[in-house]
């Protein structure tokens, strides 16, 4: 596949080192000539200087030749004109564009086939308050995921050392719980690997289990994790997301605190929210966690722009008494930093966009794809169809490649966790994870010629 990427950020570099990886023909485009030699220098990429959103610029990047464009520039202006210069230029087949403003969403009728005919907006920060908030209600959890429409979840979270499951095979796990769960991926010393029955639990491990919805609670239970409601929280950071984060836990009765420095940012703030407390000041002043009650905080969340400060303020609100912390990382080299210096969660915008991203790439009926952990691991949901060479085997017969396994199956309306003699039926949404290398003998075996997207 050939593709056209627009902004050569942090975004965009994840997005072009994803595709690359995978034998796609990627050309990146940005003005600054700086990020496209580091881009250039470490991926195999074509890179051109310029403006995404000139007609001259992607015609030298070949657009007409493309299958997809992604614009993920900081300008939503930019990434719309690039995307409707596609349509109306180049019919390029899918155009995909990031969209910051947060009174626009991928429901706005102005990017339908009928106005921009730009086939998916990304709102990052938007998708990064959803799965703030599902960390919320589920406050033992590292990370959540939702597949089948909210039927089956995805949750990680660290093995501590008074874990039930400390010493444990994995097959021994579903003999002492009472329900269905699969432990699908690991990640032991920054290292992520897909599980077999004789994997032993270690202390700090992250697992990664795939449950029904209806039973994730007694499963965090199960492995000494919280299932605490949250009731207090603490934001750090006044800009669109903590806006955005705020008005979503107002809707939830949610008392909630938001630290912002700039006084004018304070007062847009005071004027949005009907019941939060905005305060002018540091959320990395010891002093004003104090005087705040941080201990009182059930989380304490750090949203700014800088991601060191988010580290810090998370870090102290953990010291001086918040239960849990969570901050805002983009750089993916800070993300297995953040877990061993005990911060509970990343909230991290580039998940949604690589994710969708993904949808569009991947072969066969994908519904989803998703990346986990640190972005080494991929969580895909999808159609199993008449053709595919894994329906009616049971899957310890089925060769999936090594670093794959399949966690979850919806039938109809019915959960399956599988065991090795599930069968997989024509029709059944199947959630399977893989690690990154696994990902193009995945799409091999699931794949059906007739139907490529």
């Amino acid at each position: 596949m050939r593709v056209v990427v627009v902004g050569a950020g942090e975004v965009g570099f994840n997005i072009a080192d994803t595709l690359s990886r995978e034998g796609n023909d990627v050309i990146v485009i940005d003005r600054d000539e700086e990020r496209l030699k580091v881009l250039s220098d470490t991926l195999d990429v074509e890179t051109i200087l310029g403006s995404g959103s000139s007609p001259r610029v992607l015609k030298k990047a070949r657009l007409e030749q493309s299958e997809m464009i992604l614009a993920v520039t900081d300008s939503d202006e930019t990434n719309i004109v690039a995307c409707l210069i596609a349509s109306a230029q180049s019919k390029v087949p899918f155009k995909i564009a990031r969209i910051r403003a947060p009174d626009l969403n991928k429901d706005s009728i102005i990017f339908d086939r009928e106005h921009l005919d730009i086939d998916l907006c990304i709102n990052p920060e938007r998708e990064s308050v959803k799965h703030v908030i599902n960390l919320l209600e589920y406050s033992g959890a590292s990370e959540v995921i939702d597949f089948a429409g909210g039927r089956i979840k995805l949750i990680a979270f660290p093995i501590e050392g008074d874990c039930i499951a400390v010493g444990r095979r994995l097959r021994e796990l579903n003999g002492m719980f009472e329900g269905h769960l699969l432990v699908a991926s690991i990640t032991r010393q920054s290292e992520p690997f897909v599980p077999t029955g004789k994997t032993v639990i270690e202390e700090h491990d992250t697992v990664f289990v795939f449950a029904e919805s209806s039973t994730i609670r007694d499963v965090l239970q199960f492995f000494g994790r919280s299932t605490e409601a949250s009731e207090r929280i603490f934001i750090m950071g006044g800009g669109t997301t903590g806006l955005m984060l705020a008005e979503a836990l107002e809707k939830k009765g949610i008392f909630t605190k938001i630290i912002e420095k700039r006084q004018d940012r304070c007062e847009t703030l005071a004027s949005a929210l009907d019941r939060a407390v905005v305060l002018h000041g540091d959320g990395t002043s010891q002093n004003l966690l104090k005087e705040e009650n941080i201990q009182d905080a059930d989380y304490f969340i750090a949203v700014t722009d800088d991601e060191e400060a988010n580290i810090l303020g998370a870090l102290l609100a953990k010291r001086f008494g918040a239960k849990r912390s969570i901050s805002l990382i983009k750089k993916v080299d800070y993300t297995p930093l953040v877990s061993t210096v005990g911060i509970d969660g990343v909230m991290n915008p580039r998940h949604a966009t690589i994710g969708a991203m993904l949808h569009y790439i991947r072969k066969g009926k994908v519904i989803s794809a998703t990346p986990v952990g640190d972005e080494n691991t991929e969580a895909v949901e999808f159609v199993a169809l008449e053709t595919s060479k894994i329906i009616n085997r049971p899957l310890r017969d089925i060769a999936f490649p090594e670093g794959s396994i399949v966690g979850a199956i919806l039938r109809d309306d019915r959960v399956i966790i599988p065991s090795g003699d599930t069968v997989i039926l024509p029709g059944d949404h199947v959630i399977l994870v893989a690690i990154r290398s696994a990902i193009p003998a995945v799409e091999k075996l699931v794949t059906v010629s007739l139907d490529y997207f």
